[in-house]
Order: structure tokens, then C-alpha cells, then sequence
């Protein structure tokens, strides 16, 4: 089967991607296998490649919001079915034992896995699932649109209840991409009032297509004060605008898994009048489930940037190059 893997983790220009043949993999006991029809570019993916997250293994295969059709059932597969189309997400496994996933807090599993990371992803014609792990996908998205939800839509519906934002309250978004472009939409839905920060002008006027209430340049200060924010951006700079623009008792969730580092905090302008810092640590299969359920619900919007499958490489780079307005998309023609 086709596929790309990291070969040599560097900056994107350097061509961390090398495309590869591999023997098309086989899925073992609780496990399904699924012709992937298209697999969605994430900014984790990047940061895989360019080496800011190291590669738990030599080559690994990246992609972890993966759309596809299943096609083989591994022993003991009961939940899904040969046809069944279903979602990989970036969590892959948790051990079920540690104290994290006794409380219903697998995310902070002591001993997880993740999709594109610790196990082969969707950058290739086929992947393996955990059973257990994937997610049905609401009709009424097309794959090409769902892909993008199965990451950036749960990952920013976990940052936007960790941001502790109260109905009907003021929301800042700081970056505008694929993330923060379906958060927004769901913080509109629920009577929330949001501005957005971000360098890109085209981010600019997706966020105003969408329906936020102002824009500005990544560092401006919004026409009023945040009940809560959220940093999509993995700018560790821009943590100390975003605090500065929170009332008291408001909270900043920062989303990524990889942050640059933050300048020195005072504590008078960032922290005091109990404002709060809150980091987001992946998500839990509830927290998936809850959002596209919400997420089919509302219609959610997604606005993607389709590449073939064999042109993966210049997708990562024009997601580096903020050249990707909304999601990208790799679409694998033959299925």
C-alpha cells in the first residue's frame, strides 16, 4: 500500500516525509482494519515531522483523523462491521487500570497510546483500529468534512469546557485554524459572544463569515473583557495577552500538545483576581462522543483544503506556512 512516514524529523522545507510501499497491515484481536478514504492534516502532524514531539518509532506512519471504511474484523471483533464507516482519533488505547481511568479521566492515562504517534496512522491506503477506539460518524457529514472533527473538533470541544466559559459569556480565540474555526461555531451555538485573534487575515474573515463578533491581529486586546479564552496558536508568547485580556475569575485553556515557551508572568496583570492557566491533555472517548454528537446536531461548518493522498508533503508544508485557511484534508482517490 501507498504511504507516508516521518524519515528524518526536521524543518518541513527539509522534507521530513518520505513516501513508502508497505504491506498492507493486518488487524490483530479486538482490532478492525479500514481502507482510509481521507485523513485530515493536523498541526500535531507537524510537530511530529519537524521533531518538536520526538517519534515514539523509527518511520511511523502519521494521521490520526482518519475516515474510513472497514473492510477486515481482527478476533473478537463484535461493536463494528465489514462496510461500517468509522472515525480513528488521536487517542489510540488507554490501560484501563492506572487511577485515571478508574475516575473516567483516560486522557490522563498513565500508560496510553496515540494514533500517528505510538501506532501507524492514516497517512496510507489502510490503518488499524482498535475497535473500541473508533468513532461511529454523524450522516450528515461527508467524509471529507468529518475527518477535521475527529481532532481539531474534539480537542477544541475538551479546551472549550476546560476554559470554564459561563452561558453567554465572552470567549477569545487566539489562532484561527482548524481547531478554533469549529470551537467557535459551537461556542456561537451555545449563546457564547467570541473574538478572535490571529495573524492571518484570511482566518479573519472566515471567523467573521462564521459569525464571531470581532477580529483582530494576533496580540490585540479584544473590545472587551474574556470570561475565558482559549490559545490554539502554539505561541507561548501570546499567553500573556490572552491573560491580560480575562476578567477576574477568568480562565486561559491552551490547547496544543506543543507550546514554545511563555515569557515571564507578573503577577498582578496575569494571574491575580483568580484568573487561572488551565493546559488541555488530549481527551476522552465521552469527550469525542459528546461533540459530534453536538457537532451533527448544530451543522457544524467545516471549511477544508483538499490535497491527494500523494501530495501529503506539501500539505504539512502549507499548514507550516499558514497557507491552509480552515482544515487540510488528504483524500485517497481510490476509495
Amino acid at each position: 500500500m501507498r504511504a507516508w512516514v516521518v524519515n528524518q524529523p526536521g524543518p518541513v522545507d527539509t522534507g521530513p516525509l518520505l513516501r513508502v510501499e508497505r504491506e498492507v497491515p493486518e488487524p490483530g484481536a479486538g482490532q478492525v482494519r479500514l481502507r482510509v478514504a481521507v485523513c485530515g492534516v493536523c498541526r500535531t502532524d507537524l510537530h511530529l515531522a519537524e521533531g518538536d514531539l520526538t517519534p515514539k518509532h523509527s518511520r511511523v506512519i502519521p494521521g490520526h483523523e482518519v475516515v474510513g471504511y472497514v473492510d477486515r474484523l481482527g478476533p473478537g471483533c463484535s461493536r463494528l462491521q465489514v462496510g461500517d464507516r468509522i472515525g480513528v482519533p488521536w487517542l489510540a488505547h488507554t490501560c484501563g487500570i492506572c487511577r485515571f481511568c478508574r475516575s473516567e479521566r483516560e486522557n490522563l492515562c498513565t500508560a496510553p497510546l496515540f494514533t500517528g504517534w505510538d501506532l501507524d496512522g492514516g497517512y496510507a491506503e489502510y490503518a488499524v483500529v482498535n475497535e473500541s477506539y473508533a468513532y461511529r460518524l454523524p450522516e450528515r457529514f461527508t467524509d471529507e468534512d468529518a475527518a477535521p472533527l475527529l481532532c481539531a473538533g474534539i480537542i477544541g470541544y475538551r479546551a472549550l469546557r476546560r476554559s470554564n466559559l459561563p452561558t453567554g459569556g465572552r470567549l477569545g480565540i487566539y489562532g484561527f485554524g482548524a481547531s478554533a474555526h469549529l470551537t467557535a461555531q459551537l461556542a456561537i451555538a451555545e449563546g457564547a459572544r467570541v473574538h478572535v485573534m490571529t495573524r492571518s487575515e484570511a482566518a479573519r474573515n472566515l471567523a467573521l463569515e462564521l459569525g464571531v463578533s470581532s477580529v483582530g491581529d494576533a496580540e490585540a486586546q479584544p473590545p472587551e473583557l474574556l470570561d475565558a479564552a482559549i490559545l490554539f496558536a502554539p505561541v507561548g508568547t501570546l499567553v500573556l495577552p490572552a491573560m491580560a485580556a480575562l476578567d477576574r475569575g477568568g480562565t486561559l485553556a491552551i490547547a496544543g500538545i506543543y507550546l514554545s515557551d511563555i515569557p515571564a508572568l507578573n503577577y498582578q496583570a496575569h494571574l491575580f483576581e483568580e484568573r487561572a492557566l488551565q493546559s488541555v491533555t488530549a481527551n476522552t472517548r465521552r469527550d469525542g462522543e459528546e461533540f459530534l454528537e453536538l457537532a451533527g446536531q448544530i451543522g457544524i461548518r467545516v471549511s477544508t483544503t483538499p490535497y491527494p493522498l500523494d501530495q501529503a508533503d506539501r500539505a504539512l508544508s502549507d499548514l507550516a506556512h499558514d497557507r491552509v485557511n480552515g482544515a487540510a484534508v488528504l483524500v485517497n482517490s481510490s476509495v
